[in-house]
C-alpha cells in the first residue's frame, strides 16, 4: 500500500468517527466540543477529498499509458497530452496533501500576546521598542488582524520600557509566533551628539492568549452606573480561572493596565501552575537575556538591510518592513516551519 494511502484511510476513519460524534445531543449541547470537532472534520474532509482526487489522476496516468501502448499517430498525440495533464494534476494534488498532513499547530487560531520590551542600550533600545510596536501595529492592519493594548509603560523620551500586545485574528499565531526574540537594530539614536552608529536590541515575546478580557460599564453602590462608557474591566486568566476585575480609573486603557498588574500579581503566587510554568519557560526561550548576540534579526538602518538570522534571509527594504511590510519574512519563516515538518514525518 502506498505510504500516503495508509495514512489517510487512517484519517478517514477518524473522520467517519468524528461525523458520528458530531450527529450527537449531547455534543450539540457542549459548544467547546461542537467547534473542536467541526475545526477537525474541515482538516480530514480537506484531506480524504485531496486523497481522493490524487487518486483519480494517478489513474488517469495508468489508464493513458496503457492506451499509449496501442495507438498511433494523432491519438497517440492526444493520449500524451492528456497524460501530461494528468501528471501535472497528480504533481500539484500530491503537494497540497503534503501541505495538509503537516500536524496542526495547537495554537493556530488562537489569538496571541505580545510583549515588547527595551533590552539592550539604554533608551535607544526604548525607542526601537516603539518602533517595533508601531512596526506591528501597522502589519496588523495589513493582515486583517486586531490589534488591543493591555499595558503600555512609556519610557523617558518617549520610547516604549514595555508594551504588552492582544493580537487576534484566524491566522493571529500562524503570522506572529516566529516574531519572539531579541531584535538587533544598528542606527545612529536621536540620543546620539557626534553621529555615531549605535548597536542596541529589543525583546519580543510570543505567547498564546490565555487571557479573556471582558469590558463594562462601571457601577456604583446599589449597582447604579457611574459611567456612560464601557470602561471598566474584568481580565481572566483562562488556566487557573483567575479573575481581576477594575473600574478605579475614568479610561478602559487605564483599569486594564492596572487589572494585568493585578493578575500578574497573583500570578506569580501561583507557583504550581503548570501553564504559568510553561509560559515562563516559552517567554524564555524566546527573549533570553534579551543580549544582542542572542538576536534572530537585525534592523541596519544606514543600509536599509533587514535580516533574519534563522533563516540567512536578507532584504533591503528596511523602510517598507518598518512601515508594517513584514510579509516576506513572515511568509518565508511559515514556509521554513512548513518544511521542517514534512521532514520530520507527516500527521494531520
Amino acid at each position: 500500500m502506498d505510504p500516503l494511502e495508509s495514512v489517510v484511510a487512517t484519517l478517514a476513519a477518524e473522520l467517519d468517527t468524528i461525523n458520528a460524534e458530531l450527529s450527537s445531543p449531547d455534543v450539540a449541547r457542549d459548544p467547546g466540543r461542537l467547534r473542536d470537532l467541526s475545526r477537525r472534520q474541515r482538516r480530514l474532509t480537506a484531506v480524504v477529498g485531496t486523497w481522493r482526487e490524487l487518486a483519480d489522476a494517478r489513474a488517469d496516468v495508468g489508464a493513458a499509458d496503457e492506451l499509449l501502448t496501442q495507438a498511433e499517430g494523432e491519438e497517440r498525440d492526444q493520449l500524451a497530452e492528456d497524460r501530461e495533464r494528468a501528471v501535472t494534476e497528480a504533481a500539484v494534488l500530491e503537494a497540497r496533501l503534503q501541505d495538509l498532513l503537516v500536524p496542526e499547530d495547537p495554537n493556530a487560531g488562537r489569538p496571541v500576546l505580545v510583549e515588547i520590551r527595551g533590552a539592550e542600550g539604554g533608551e535607544e533600545a526604548n525607542l526601537f521598542a516603539r518602533d517595533l510596536y508601531e512596526m506591528y501595529q501597522r502589519f496588523a492592519a495589513n493582515r486583517g488582524l486586531k490589534l488591543e493594548v493591555l499595558e503600555e509603560r512609556p519610557s523617558e523620551r518617549d520610547g516604549l520600557d514595555q508594551v504588552i500586545l492582544r493580537v487576534s485574528g484566524d491566522d493571529a499565531w500562524t503570522l506572529l509566533e516566529h516574531e519572539g526574540g531579541v531584535h538587533r537594530v544598528q542606527r545612529v539614536p536621536v540620543t546620539e551628539a557626534k553621529g555615531r552608529i549605535h548597536t542596541s536590541s529589543a525583546t519580543v515575546s510570543v505567547l498564546p492568549n490565555d487571557l479573556k478580557v471582558d469590558v463594562y460599564r462601571s457601577s456604583g453602590p446599589g449597582g447604579q452606573s457611574v459611567n456612560t462608557t464601557d470602561s471598566a474591566v474584568r481580565v481572566t486568566h483562562l488556566p487557573s480561572g483567575i479573575k481581576v476585575e477594575m473600574q478605579d480609573e475614568k479610561s478602559q486603557l487605564q483599569n486594564r493596565a492596572k487589572a494585568m498588574l493585578v493578575l500578574r500579581s497573583r500570578l506569580l503566587q501561583r507557583k504550581r501552575d503548570e501553564e504559568a510554568a510553561k509560559q515562563g519557560d516559552l517567554r524564555r526561550s524566546q527573549v533570553g537575556g534579551g543580549g544582542r548576540s542572542e538576536k534572530i534579526r537585525t534592523y541596519n538602518f544606514k543600509e536599509n538591510r533587514v535580516t533574519d538570522h534563522r533563516i540567512n534571509l536578507t532584504l533591503y527594504k528596511l523602510d517598507a518592513v518598518m512601515a508594517g511590510a513584514l510579509d516576506e519574512l513572515v511568509d518565508a519563516l511559515v514556509a521554513d516551519k512548513r518544511a521542517r515538518l514534512l521532514a520530520e514525518g507527516s500527521g494531520a
